[in-house]
Parts: structure tokens; sequence; C-alpha cells
């Protein structure tokens, strides 16, 4: 193996991550810089395994637990793939077709899928304030099990894109500008125009816009967060980008203006969401039952 490959290894030698082990990962912002950096380094290491012919796979046995509630293709397949990757099997938990139907409560189902399950993925991304809590709560009811002894392992929670971040997605960006500019340090000072786009699809969620905001300001950059009128985050995520600005030497502002967004940007990052008024009424809507009203919403 070459010396790249010895560098990665040395370079996660440096860098502290033990809580990363039987942890989960939820949002961007909980974990560490050192963290972040060990899988990025992971990331590559793997890819570097990869891309010269040589096993991945860690795993003999063993599930990787996909559950969407929401439609997904790029991530359904990327998951897919990374567990594959990992040398676990792959098993997609569809509600409709599970004793939840039949009312099941969290709980039990989320003690009832982790058996043999290193990994769990959950995509809830459509209503806000609940994905990230429901995310929360299969993370607290196997971490019970284990402790209970109900379950032999704990496995990981992995938000695959909740109502207020989107790790997954956003930690592949930022390693796409890692390689792209040459090394994490080079992403000081770099001006990145997170920018609201038309679709005409459904109203999308507000994650990756403010996943992006979340993380990149973490690496000093200067983040430039553009939209339309109503089309505003949540203020809280926003405070989170504020923070990591100020700590880390970085910039993050706001915008109605594309132009001044664009201007001298290094990166342009178009999203489309939907109108934070909106988000909040589908998910009024989704409270009283009202599915009819959430179609003709969107």
């Amino acid at each position: 193996m070459n010396k790249n490959f010895n560098d990665l290894l040395n370079k996660l030698k440096g860098l502290d991550y033990k809580d990363l082990y039987q942890n989960d990962f939820l949002l961007t912002w909980d974990k560490t810089q050192e963290e972040l950096e060990a899988i990025f380094t992971v990331a590559d290491t793997l890819r570097y395994l990869r891309e010269n012919n040589i096993s991945t796979k860690i795993f003999d046995s063993g599930l990787g637990i996909s559950v969407f509630r929401d439609n997904s293709t790029r991530t359904r397949f990327s998951f897919t793939s990374a567990c594959n990757l990992l040398g676990l099997t792959i098993q997609d938990l569809d509600e409709g077709k599970s004793q939840i139907a039949h009312g099941e409560t969290v709980k039990e189902t989320a003690n009832m899928i982790s058996f043999m399950a290193d990994v769990i993925g959950i995509r809830d991304d459509m209503y806000i304030g609940k994905g990230h809590t429901y995310e929360k709560a299969v993370a607290e009811y196997v971490e019970e099990g284990f402790k209970d002894g109900v379950l032999e392992q704990r496995p990981t929670v992995v938000n695959l894109q909740c109502d207020i971040d989107h790790p997954t997605q956003t930690m592949a960006d930022a390693l796409h500008l890692i390689n792209e500019f040459g090394g994490i340090e080079n992403l000081k000072g770099k001006k990145i125009a997170m920018t609201w786009a038309y679709s005409p699809s459904y109203g999308k969620p507000l994650s990756v816009p403010q996943g992006i905001i979340g993380l990149m300001t973490r690496f000093g950059m200067e983040v430039v967060l553009a939209h339309p009128e109503g089309y505003e985050v949540m203020p809280e995520v926003e405070e989170v980008a504020k923070k990591n600005a100020e700590k880390y030497g970085g910039k993050f502002t706001k915008t109605n203006d594309m132009a001044e967004a664009f201007r001298d940007a290094d990166i342009v990052y178009p999203k489309s969401w939907a109108p934070f008024a909106a988000m909040e009424e589908r998910t009024d809507l989704y409270g009283e039952g009202k599915f009819d009203e959430i179609k003709e919403l969107e």
C-alpha cells in the first residue's frame, strides 16, 4: 500500500474520535471538529481501498436497516451501497407492511428491527418538529433495549435527513470541497452561496440549506444564505451558523438578493425548499390528520 494510505492511517491516529463508537449521528453540530475530520478521513480511506480493489468488508454478518418515511433516490441508494461496502445486508422497513400498521409502538419497532442490526438509517423530513424527534426516540429506545439486555448489540442510528439537518449529504458535499481545494484547511475564507432555486415539484424540506449553513461555517468559510422573502429557515439553525462563524473565524450572512450572493463566490449551491410558513402549515395539517388538505397545500 502506498504512502497516501499510510498517511490516512497516521492522520486517524492523531484524532480523538472515541466517542463516535456506539454513538449516533443525528446532527453535524453535535460532533467535534476532530470527529468530523475522522469521518472524512475514514471516507477517503474506504475510497482508496475500493479504488484499489481491496476488500472493505468489516462485517461477516449483520443488517443495515433503512427507514424511509419520505421518498428518496440518491440517499436510499447511497445508504444501501455503504452498507454493502462494509459487508452488511440491507433491509428496508416498509411501515405499511409491518406491525406498525397494526398499532405497534415506536419502542417495540425500534427494538424488534435491531436484532442483528448494526446500523439504522432514518429519513423523516416532511414535518417541522417531527423528524428529528422521531430519530431521537428510536435512538433512545435502542439504547434502553441494549442496557436492559434485550439487544445483544447497540445499533447506531444515522440521520438520512430529518426536518433539521441532512448530515450524510452535507458531509459528502464538504468532503468533495476538501478534495477539490486540496485540504480542509484550504476551505477557510472561501465563499459559498447557499441559494434558493425554483423547482416545480413538491415543497422540499429545509434541512439541506440548514445543514449546509450549519456545517460549512465550521471551516471558517464565508457562508451566504440567499432566498426570496418568506423562504426563511429555522431561526435556531441560523443561530448555530452565527455561533460557528464567530468561533471558527468565518462569516454568516443572509440576503434576498441573488446577485449579491453570487458575487465573488467560490461555490454556488442552488437548492429548492418550501416557504417556512407552508412547512408549518403542513405540520399542523399532519397533526390534524388532514392528508387531503396537505395534497392541496402542495
